[in-house]
């Protein structure tokens, strides 16, 4: 089958690689009906995390079940599926207690690689979730934008607590802090303000329930946001970048006893113990426990409430992997979506 495959920073190919097959009795085997290319996978491309070889790429998917274990239950051959980018057990109790992303068996789908025409998926009947049939064509972006992006803007305003009466400020105009201001306002928030210097991601935003716009960045962001709240800070901020300076806006422009959610990979962040200490704020985050959002994200979806596959400006065929990389990482687009 064919696959995309990062062999250096810069160097993603398209090439044959063998078809995956059924390691596991609790194992399954998807056709993907489309693929993407996420933010995270920018890390590695640009030589910021390390690349030991050739290695597979991708963790998001969406497709058709080809083939199961033989103590797979909860999806068959035919049904159309997507799932998490963390495959899990669904039984252990980390996984009951709502953090199947921590499941102690997890595998994360990266070391899988799911830009492909086939992927295996790990403990399939905890992560798979079958669709209620065969989704229309223009379905398809926003379900698999449901199995990562979506799932972890979610979490974010979920930690964040955004919700009725609240003030939400999004750091990071990526798909994730797009997504994130799409479940603030679904959540019910009265004020979301998404941070953007970038005037194609500003008016998604707004089509998303931003109301308002702040350009600023770092401590100069931060104090924007006090000022747009009476000197207080917002009462839930998303964190959707990863970076210090993201943290650290993230952290100053929350009020005491308000929430930051963290959700971007985290890289060299360090926090300042007596920062955090006086500033009374709740953080959670990590990687956003997607699985246990899919069965009401897919519904949304398949009602048409809501549209998260408009995060996708740009579609190329698998073969063009290798553009998918360079638009997003040259900020040429905001996600790449790529057909099989």
């Amino acid at each position: 089958m064919r696959a995309a495959v990062l062999h250096a920073p810069g160097d993603v190919r398209v090439e044959e690689v063998a078809d995956p097959k059924i390691t596991a009795p609790t194992d399954a085997i998807i056709r993907l009906s489309a693929a993407c290319v996420c933010g995270s996978d920018l890390w590695p491309y640009r030589g910021i995390d390390s690349v030991d070889g050739p290695v597979p790429m991708g963790h998001e998917y969406v497709g058709v079940v080809e083939e199961v274990g033989s103590e797979v239950e909860n999806v068959e051959p035919g049904q159309f599926v997507l799932g998490s980018f963390v495959a899990s057990c669904g039984t252990c109790e980390i996984c009951r207690s709502g953090y199947p992303s921590s499941c102690v068996h997890r595998v994360f789908m990266a070391e899988v690689g799911t830009q492909s025409e086939r992927a295996l998926i790990p403990h399939a009947d905890g992560t798979l979730v079958p669709l209620p049939g065969t989704p229309d064509a223009d379905l398809i972006p926003s379900l698999l934008a449901a199995s990562d992006v979506l799932g972890t803007g979610w979490f974010g305003a979920v930690a964040a607590q955004a919700g009725p009466g609240k003030t939400v400020a999004v750091v990071g105009d990526g798909a994730v802090g797009l997504l994130a201001v799409l479940a603030a306002r679904q959540l019910g928030a009265e004020r979301i303000i998404a941070m953007s210097r970038h005037e194609p991601r500003q008016r998604l935003a707004r089509e998303f329930g931003a109301t308002d716009i702040v350009t600023e960045r770092g401590d100069a962001g931060a104090a924007k946001i006090k000022e747009l709240t009476g000197g207080l800070g917002a009462h839930s901020v998303v964190e959707a970048v990863g970076t210090q300076e993201s943290m650290e806006q993230a952290i100053r422009s929350t009020r005491s006893g308000g929430h930051v959610g963290f959700v971007g990979v985290n890289h060299d962040v360090s926090l300042n113990g007596a920062e955090l200490f006086f500033s009374q704020v709740h953080l959670v985050g990590g990687p956003a426990p997607v699985r246990q959002y899919l069965p009401e994200l897919i519904d949304l979806i398949w009602q048409r409430k809501i549209n998260p596959g408009k995060v996708f400006d740009l579609t190329v065929p698998l073969d063009e992997a290798a553009e998918a990389y360079r638009a997003m990482d040259e900020r040429r687009a905001i996600k790449a979506l790529l057909t099989v």
